[in-house]
């Protein structure tokens, strides 16, 4: 399978010049042929259409099973026989999970993995929904190449691993984005601060201010976010993080649509990434309360009993919107999942992106808010050590939202607490008997 991939300059990936012996996958199929062919026939028919999109996304699943092992056969070949097989298998945890086991074995990645081969086929189709399937695997494929890649180029005594495939897909995801792009920069109109407000029209100045009109002109300024995109045929060493950063450009616009599972892992590898567990990580979360475990402060147990199951319930909620503390064992700082790398800009602001959608978007679920949580108090305290100032502004505007969201949420749990109360029928009073003596 060659991707094109060979470049002997000094400064190509190691991993690229081990391709040359695979044969081409971009190579012209007969079945690719006959596709082409039939929607040439087709015209605009929408059934046509329909039917071919069913029938592609059948193919690839089958594909896909025989590539897997035999035990995830089975629900693969019920997820091809659905109505709409691409979404399913999106949405399949069982399918992710044998995906996720294949391209994390310590063969995978090279040249000549199926799977790499799968997914790059898989992505060039024109399905969109397929395209969604390759990309839910991106935070995946990513981790596991810069963590391999540079761990590799760091340890001396082994030798440099043959990751072709990874870069492969990689490389057809930064020029699908270079094609949309169309050779023009990311840029964000930033408003005139010298003016009351963005919304503030300048006021007519005497005599004219210099101006035709008599009003004061004011040049907006303009900030870019991403330079014009070059194409690429290899991954070079020095353009290595502008490629992964823009494939997570095309996974983040299509975030919401990707499974929480995916947002998960991409969370557990950018904390791995950061590779930072100190105490400084920890440094907005100093002033957090401790929730008692009864619910009452003092020990205070004197409520009725259904006060009391109320209190518990609404402790238990705001439990759960509290941050998850991690120790250095725990799975958002899992080895496994990512090691410390260099962060360039070009790679963290793609990354701060995503992290900034777990954590504040409330369709997440609270897993994800959480490992979103450390990994971006996993990242500040990076950058806070590696002394980038536009990195620490970017994470610690995201812990402040997340304190914010957090406190609103509680402060919404009580309110819906003391409301409840005031609504709970109280127990009626025994009458007191007052003993009199004659």
């Amino acid at each position: 399978m060659d991707f094109h991939l060979n470049n002997h300059n000094n400064n190509s990936s190691p991993s690229s010049s081990n391709s040359s012996s695979t044969p081409n996958p971009l190579r012209a199929t007969p079945s690719a042929s006959i596709a082409t062919t039939a929607t040439t026939t087709a015209g605009d028919d929408p059934m046509h259409s329909w039917w071919e999109s069913i029938s592609k996304a059948r193919s690839r699943i089958h594909a896909l099973a025989s590539i897997l092992p035999s035990s995830s056969s089975d629900s693969l070949m019920t997820l091809a026989d659905s109505d709409r097989p691409a979404l399913s298998l999106l949405s399949s945890p069982t399918a992710y999970s044998a995906v996720s086991d294949s391209l994390s074995s310590p063969e995978s990645g090279a040249g000549s993995d199926p799977l790499c081969n799968w997914l790059y086929d898989t992505f060039l189709s024109s399905d969109p929904h397929l395209r969604l399937v390759v990309l839910s695997y991106l935070p995946l494929l990513s981790g596991l190449y810069l963590t391999r890649i540079h761990n590799s180029s760091s340890d001396s005594t082994t030798s440099l691993p043959s990751l072709s495939g990874f870069e492969a897909v990689l490389l057809a995801l930064y020029a699908s984005e270079t094609k949309s792009r169309g050779g023009k920069p990311v840029v964000v109109t930033i408003p005139d601060l010298s003016q009351p407000s963005i919304y503030h029209t300048p006021r007519k100045q005497p005599g004219g201010g210099g101006s035709g009109n008599g009003v004061s002109q004011t040049r907006p300024s303009v900030g870019v976010m991403s330079a014009p995109l070059e194409p690429m045929v290899a991954v070079k060493s020095t353009k290595r993080a502008c490629i992964v950063g823009v494939a997570l450009d095309c996974y983040y616009k299509q975030i919401s649509q990707m499974p929480s599972w995916s947002k998960l892992e991409f969370c557990q590898f950018a904390a791995g990434w950061a590779g930072q567990d100190c105490p400084c990580r920890r440094e907005f979360d100093s002033g957090e309360e401790e929730v008692n475990t009864n619910g009452f402060p003092n020990g205070v147990n004197s409520k009725d009993e259904v006060e009391v199951e109320i209190e518990e319930e609404v402790v238990e909620e705001m439990g759960n919107l509290a941050i998850q503390r991690y120790d250095t064992n725990a799975s958002a700082l899992d080895s496994s999942k990512g090691a410390r790398i260099p962060l360039p800009w070009e790679l963290l602001q793609p990354v701060l992106r995503i992290l900034g959608h777990c954590l504040l978007a409330p369709l997440n679920s609270q897993e994800v808010k959480d490992a979103a949580s450390v990994a971006v108090r996993c990242l500040y305290a990076r950058a806070s050590h590696d002394l980038v100032p536009q990195a620490i502004l970017a994470t610690r505007s995201l812990i402040q939202l997340d304190k914010r969201a957090r406190d609103t949420a509680k402060a919404a749990a009580a309110t819906a607490n003391s409301s409840s109360n005031a609504n709970t029928p109280s127990k009626a009073k025994k009458p007191e008997i007052l003993l009199v003596s004659k």
